[in-house]
């Protein structure tokens, strides 16, 4: 297993590793209390960022296979005609890693609407079916999302379960809800 070629291109969008220029726009969203009370974070400020940023890096330089217990998780920034508009991220799950991958995504609501999201999610599920040969993509997210549940609907990944208070929210001091969905390689083969 070996890290994929970086940048990914799509029709609209280059996902590619951060870089300290992006620091100020990935800031702009994910500093925003609006957009962080569906996340599993509070808001970020620069300093936090910075340090997600290195994390990211650290990942990217981490060989995925060096440590099969351990997730691996890929972060790319989804850039739009030179505008950082939201990241997107692959974790590949430990000992499951070679079958079994989560995504996530956060997007500025300044640029939503307009398909992208979808087309970044898209493409790390191609990713992961196609260049780590995963058996299984999912999706956690707080079911009151409805833009990210419509956002997998249309990945056509299946609503598989909703767990009943199963995380403690920081930002809220109380238990919420998660709801979980999920494709299959053969699934997204037909929905291609």
């Amino acid at each position: 297993m070996t890290a994929p070629p970086l940048p990914l291109r799509t029709e609209r969008l280059v996902l590619r590793s951060a870089v300290e220029s992006d620091v100020e726009a990935l800031v702009a969203y994910r500093g925003d209390p609006e957009v962080c009370r569906w996340l599993p974070f509070d808001p970020q400020g620069e300093d936090a960022v910075r340090e997600r940023v290195a994390a990211w890096h650290r990942n990217l330089t981490t060989d995925p296979a060096a440590d099969p217990d351990a997730d691996w998780a890929l972060t790319l920034v989804a850039d739009h005609a030179g505008v950082v508009v939201g990241d997107v991220m692959l974790r590949l799950k430990g000992e499951a890693r070679r079958s079994i991958a989560e995504i996530g995504y956060v997007f500025h609501p300044g640029h939503g609407g307009r398909g992208l999201a979808t087309e970044a999610a898209r493409a790390v599920t191609d990713l992961a079916f196609d260049h780590f040969g995963c058996h299984r993509v999912y999706a956690n997210l707080d079911p009151r999302n409805d833009a990210s549940a419509r956002l997998c609907e249309r990945l056509g990944m299946r609503h598989e379960a909703h767990l009943r208070r199963d995380w403690w929210d920081d930002g809220t001091g109380e238990w919420t809800d998660s709801a979980i969905y999920g494709l299959l390689r053969e699934e997204w083969s037909l929905a291609r």
